[in-house]
């Protein structure tokens, strides 16, 4: 039997990436915003439905210039949530700044909207939530705390490309949202971000920080990073982003065979389906329970890898538990995150994911059941 990886990259065909670089080879133009990094950040300004776009070397770039970009007050608070990817927290310490962890909900697992305003103090200057899984955030009621306590909002929108809720592109909520276009995402630019933004000053600023601080051709008014996206990569973003509408119509054929095949069983939980929300179909996350199940998360994970089939504990462990911030945070006080990070298992999904392949994975885990 043919091994199964958790994920598969989307890619376009060769001839199609090798036409789209081809123009590549007459300009010598590689990097620093040209043809390609253009055409991109305007296609993806209207496909996203967003007012501006700045685009970066990768994600966590994207997450930690935009950070740094709103200015705040050195070793301020900034709320999130650990039941996420490290590159979250790690963008908040990166810029001087501590977290405060938030615990989630545990039914689309994002953060719990009613726990953030106990844990506001005078320190706090911003919130740093996660649409996880492709699930979007209590959007109106962050930015009605944000408001009512002037604070800035950043979205680490990783999981949501493509995702429109109440009819609107998800990164138009909050100050800024940040996306990754890894290659194991469901849009991708090879490695890849992008931040997505309302105000001038802020993009500026953000550019700037992208461009070693760089103003002018002789101008350089502050210190500034190298982040910017390549002609390459670029030129395969506009590839698959050609591509990407019908990437997620297959990959919805998947979860729905997924659901089919799980939905009802005693002790599993599946991902919910959200109101008002147009999803992209970006993981599937399953939730065991040992006591209704019969087996562990750990033992579905092995009886998967022993048939050649690769699952992800995705996430944990929690970035509140991660080994360099040993003793610095307390795990109990986010019992929910805590609690679902333990039995959390992603099963594999990419659009050319055959449903058979599908039917299999679904027969070793119903297997597990006792």
């Amino acid at each position: 039997m043919k091994n199964i990886l958790v994920t598969r990259s989307s890619m376009p065909t060769l001839d199609e990436y090798i036409d789209e670089i081809k123009d590549i080879w007459d300009t010598h133009w590689l990097t620093n915003m040209g043809a390609k990094h253009k055409e991109l950040q305007k296609k993806l300004l209207e496909y996203l439905g967003v007012e501006q776009i700045d685009l970066f070397t990768n994600g966590h770039m994207a997450l930690e210039l935009s950070l740094q970009a709103m200015n705040l007050p050195k070793n301020s608070e900034v709320i999130t949530t650990p039941f996420t990817f490290a590159s979250t927290t790690h963008a908040i310490v990166r810029n001087g700044l501590e977290p405060v962890f938030c615990d989630i909900n545990p039914i689309d697992f994002t953060m719990d909207v009613t726990k953030i305003e106990e844990l506001i103090t005078d320190k706090t200057s911003a919130i740093m939530p996660v649409h996880v899984y492709g699930n979007v955030c209590n959007v109106e009621e962050i930015q009605r705390i944000a408001d009512k306590y002037g604070l800035k909002v950043i979205y680490d929108a990783a999981h949501t490309f493509g995702v429109r809720y109440k009819d609107k592109g998800i990164a138009s909520f909050g100050d800024v949202s940040c996306f990754s276009f890894h290659a194991t995402k469901v849009f991708n630019s090879v490695e890849g971000g992008a931040a997505c933004f309302k105000s001038d000053d802020f993009g500026l600023d953000l550019y700037r920080l992208k461009n070693f601080g760089i103003r002018g051709p002789e101008i350089v008014d502050g210190v500034g990073a190298n982040a910017k996206m390549n002609e390459f990569c670029a030129a395969m973003g506009l590839c698959n982003l050609r591509h990407v509408d019908e990437e997620i119509a297959k990959r919805k054929k998947v979860v729905e065979r997924y659901n089919e095949r799980l939905f009802g069983i005693d002790g599993i939980q599946l991902n919910p389906v959200q109101e008002n929300v147009k999803p992209n179909y970006a993981y599937y996350p399953v939730i065991f329970e040992e006591k209704t199940f019969g087996s562990s998360r750990n033992e579905v994970f092995e009886a998967l890898a022993e048939e050649g089939i690769g699952a992800r504990k995705y996430f944990y462990p929690l970035t509140n538990t991660f080994d360099c911030f040993h003793g610095k945070y307390d795990p109990s006080l986010t019992p929910v995150a805590l609690h679902i990070s333990k039995r959390v298992l992603t099963l594999p999904l990419y659009a050319d994911l055959a449903l058979e392949d599908v039917d299999r994975i679904c027969e070793i885990i119903i297997k597990c059941k006792r």
